[in-house]
């Protein structure tokens, strides 16, 4: 598995090794000692996935910016499986050289990226392509109360999404109303 280091430290992209040949490909999607090597060499602590989860989107489908607080932080590895999406995370560790900055990745059927994202990012994705599926695994359950969200369009954080037309954001929800960093900064609330 190639590894490639981002300029945010702890955020990784993964690249599995893919056999193809004229019937079709196979590639080992997810080896847990595998795994454990990469974070251990990348001195990141050593995690376990206890819950996955798939979506599927339309075209311009934003879904983030999310995250959990604790005890139910989640670290995340995620793919996309059919389609393309360009993924983000954001940095609200307090202490980080990095923080509020972040990061996109583009994630596609065709290019079999991963993209390691631990405790302490924001974390969302906007589909590129219609019946982009999305898959994630998780390292802590979902917790309704520990939820959290970051405003995907936040103008302190000034994420360049790649689509500015027809973008679909769930306007009654938590992506749309969420508060902004320099709400959750001055008041130093739900950060890492």
């Amino acid at each position: 598995m190639n590894v490639i280091e981002t300029k945010i430290k702890d955020l990784l992209i993964l690249e599995p090794k893919v056999f193809a040949d004229n019937r079709g490909w196979f590639m080992e999607s997810f080896n847990q000692k595998t795994f454990n090597s990469i974070l251990t060499t990348y001195n990141q602590h050593v995690v376990n996935f206890v819950q996955d989860n798939h979506s599927i989107s339309h075209r311009g489908v934003i879904r983030g910016l999310h995250y959990q607080v604790n005890p139910y932080a989640q670290g995340k590895l995620v793919r996309v499986v059919s389609g393309k999406a360009w993924d983000v995370a954001v940095d609200i560790r307090v202490t980080s050289p990095t923080f509020g900055q972040w990061l996109g990745v583009e994630l596609s059927e065709k290019n079999h990226r991963q993209f390691w994202i631990p405790a302490g990012f924001a974390h969302g994705f906007i589909a590129l392509e219609d019946n982009t599926q999305f898959l994630y695994k998780t390292t802590n359950y979902y917790s309704k109360e520990c939820e959290r969200s970051l405003l995907w369009n936040d103008s302190d954080i000034a994420i360049n999404w790649p689509i500015e037309d027809n973008m679909l954001i769930n306007q009654t929800g938590k992506d749309n109303t969420a508060p902004g960093f320099k709400d959750l900064t001055d008041n130093n609330i739900d950060l890492f």
